[in-house]
């Protein structure tokens, strides 16, 4: 089904996370009819996935959340998740978009969130959305107090996919709210600018053999380290190993795929500092060791946080090289230090700092509106600053451009706002 919406005086933002969410919020206040087109399920981006943001630690949810809400209840802004750009043509009075939604299998009007449809599935497989730390349904919601609480039906995993007409989700549903004869729609909007905030992705950290992971069962990435904390994640909050019990001893490791990036990502000597934070609150007496091949912690308010949470006695070790080994089912961290001198400390668990690259689908999105990507695959900037590109009306915010931190992508958020709006009142160029 194709739909269109005629209104050139509109603005389109491409990504849900929180710099989408923050353009998008600012441009109704002002009066705007924005189109929020997010590919994924839910609203909040990586960022709903943390418990808690430096260097405030802040509540990440408690921040999120009251602007998840307003963005679900706001008139002014068309919410399309589970949707991609497709097409862009340009004229001159602006950009006609065609927007590809794919099927929910569920209706996002008769759903009140009751998760009756969960239990009766039969399918049972890893959810991504926690790395695979917790099993879902085929009918699922990435996790609790994701936005908009709908479920999706997943059809990769769904029985009626292999030919088996299992309705079981339908069946348990008493609102009629399984749609599974849904069809794929199209909508074609005319808008006025175009805010792109994708996001980013990180380094898949299996590609590098040294640090163990996938093989070693006690290595973790940066963000299945998140979710452990997180009071809504897959061990309520709890530090736990895979066999339930609490580290003694962890390891914390800077810089990784930095060599194989080319680039230093900035922010994650700075998570890593919060991990310290998280390590100390949960697990009072927990022994712990940073290694980096080099620190990046720019800014007072930074650095007084780095001071902070070094107070706890963190053994902080700059190295050349190092590998992750087990033995008798205890990890070790072998070293070559800067200082000359090798070592090898047993750990019971291993966090690793991925590096942060383009998201996946910013060259298609790149080809498709004709824009350039940097060297690392981010989107290039234009003559105009940084959130401009080489194209009139359309925006990159985020960090869809490069690695930064929450406060510069709400930054740009404002930005890339206060140049569509002057441009409507004919202060722009």
């Amino acid at each position: 089904m194709v739909t269109e919406e005629t209104a050139f005086n509109d603005v389109l933002v491409i990504g849900a996370g929180v710099a989408g969410i923050e353009a998008s919020l600012l441009l109704s206040r002002a009066g705007k009819k924005v189109h929020l087109v997010e590919r994924g399920s839910y609203t909040g981006g990586s960022s709903i996935l943390f418990e808690q943001v430096f260097p405030t630690l802040e509540c990440s949810t408690c921040m999120l959340s009251p602007r998840q809400q307003e963005l679900l209840q706001d008139g002014n802004i068309d919410l399309q998740t589970l949707s991609e750009v497709q097409e862009l043509v340009t004229s001159p009075e602006g950009f006609t978009v065609k927007v590809a939604k794919r099927v929910r299998l569920i209706d996002e009007k008769a759903c009140i969130g009751c998760g009756a449809c969960f239990e009766p599935c039969p399918v049972s497989v890893p959810n991504e959305a926690e790395f695979g730390l917790t099993q879902r349904k085929a009918v699922y919601v990435p996790f609790a107090g994701a936005l908009p609480n709908v479920p999706v039906i997943d059809l990769q995993n769904c029985l009626r996919s292999r030919g088996t007409d299992c309705q079981a989700c339908k069946d348990a549903c008493v609102f009629d709210a399984v749609v599974l004869d849904q069809k794929e729609e199209i909508k074609e909007l005319k808008v006025r600018a175009i805010i792109i905030a994708i996001g980013s992705g990180i380094f898949d950290v299996g590609k590098i053999s040294k640090y163990g992971y996938g093989k070693l069962k006690e290595v973790y990435h940066a963000l299945e380290f998140e979710r452990l904390f997180s009071s809504n994640g897959p061990t309520g909050g709890k530090i736990v190993m895979r066999n339930g019990q609490p580290p003694s001893s962890v390891a914390l490791i800077h810089c990784v795929g930095r060599e194989e990036k080319g680039y230093c990502s900035s922010v994650c000597c700075l998570y890593l500092l919060k991990f310290n934070h998280y390590l100390r609150s949960k697990l009072p007496g927990v022994e712990i060791h940073e290694y980096f091949t080099e620190l990046n912690i720019p800014g007072r308010g930074n650095e007084r946080f780095f001071l902070r949470m070094m107070e706890g006695g963190t053994e902080l070790v700059r190295i050349n090289d190092l590998q992750i080994k087990e033995e008798q089912g205890k990890l070790r961290v072998e070293f070559d230090g800067t200082n000359g001198k090798n070592g090898k400390q047993p750990v019971d668990m291993v966090v690793l700092a991925p590096a942060i690259e383009p998201r996946e689908g910013a060259v298609k999105l790149a080809e498709i509106f004709d824009l350039r990507l940097d060297e690392k695959g981010f989107f290039s900037e234009g003559k105009d600053g940084p959130i401009s590109t080489p194209r009139n009306d359309i925006y990159v915010i985020g960090t869809a451009q490069g690695p930064k931190d929450i406060g510069a992508s709400v930054a740009e958020a404002y930005a890339a706002v206060a140049e569509i709006l002057a441009k409507d009142s004919g202060g722009g160029s």
